[in-house]
């Protein structure tokens, strides 16, 4: 039996409180262990967590299920692939000892089954938002990451996931209604458009957007957005006969703990 790749991006694990955080990682950990036997490659395609950042000696708390789960998978012989998003930008090196995770900071190529796919987590590509440009410019700069590393933890941590949760760009109160309606971005697709113009590829995949899209963008290529694990619940999965978005939902028992 062939070996499957799956994509999920955008779970915002500590947000928008340690409870209903807490029930997303439970979920997400089953949907893992679900795959785990089918599965040769995870990649999840940025914002796992609302907010992180590795200090010296500390990273924030929590998520013990879910790390303990993707090394394990790792250590069976699972490539785990992780990116940085726009909230969780600040990955240093934590997650490729602990787990055995592969991390990822700019878009990446790669070929399943005979096929090429382009990926990236979505954030500031395509033209336009300038300012967001900037922003990360200066804070993925190493003088800005050292200044933060000189706040305590307590603090630090508390700040910016206090300003990820206002500030974000996922509603945590939306529920998914399963109408698959949503359209690219026009700077998704400006990017998707821009990649073809450069180098063919099959298949696109992108998070950050929060809709779930699959949308054919020329006569030979097809662009994917993941989605969330914050409505949809979803993910890509690919065969030999290609791929497939699907969802893995939350049972009635799991949405009152959401709700």
């Amino acid at each position: 039996m062939s070996k499957h790749i799956y994509f999920v991006s955008d779970v915002h694990l500590g947000a928008p409180s340690p409870e209903r955080s807490l029930t997303r990682e439970k979920h997400l950990v089953k949907w893992l262990e679900s795959i785990r036997e089918k599965a040769s490659a995870i990649y999840i395609l940025g914002d796992l967590f609302d907010f992180w950042f590795e200090y010296k000696h500390a990273v924030p708390k929590g998520y013990v299920r879910l790390l303990g789960t993707l090394a394990s998978m790792a250590d069976q012989g699972i490539d785990i692939h992780i990116f940085s998003g726009n909230h969780d930008l600040w990955y240093k090196d934590y997650l490729e000892k602990e787990v055995g995770a592969n991390l990822h900071f700019k878009p990446h190529r790669a070929s399943f089954f005979g096929k090429k796919y382009y990926m990236a987590h979505g954030d500031g590509l395509g033209p336009g938002d300038h300012g967001y440009k900037l922003m990360k410019k200066v804070v993925t700069h190493p003088s800005m990451k050292w200044l933060f590393s000189r706040l305590h933890p307590n603090f630090g941590i508390g700040l910016a996931l206090g300003v990820s949760k206002h500030g974000g760009n996922h509603d945590y109160e939306h529920k998914d209604n399963g109408d698959w309606r949503y359209q690219l971005h026009p700077a998704t697709e400006a990017h998707v458009l821009e990649v073809l113009e450069e180098e063919e590829f099959d298949y696109l995949i992108f998070g950050h957007r929060h809709a779930l899209v699959r949308k054919k963008v020329t006569d030979v290529a097809e662009a994917f957005v993941l989605g969330d694990w914050i409505m949809f619940f979803s993910y890509l999965e690919i065969s030999p006969d290609g791929p497939e978005l699907k969802q893995f939902p939350l049972e009635e028992k799991e949405k009152a703990k959401e709700s």
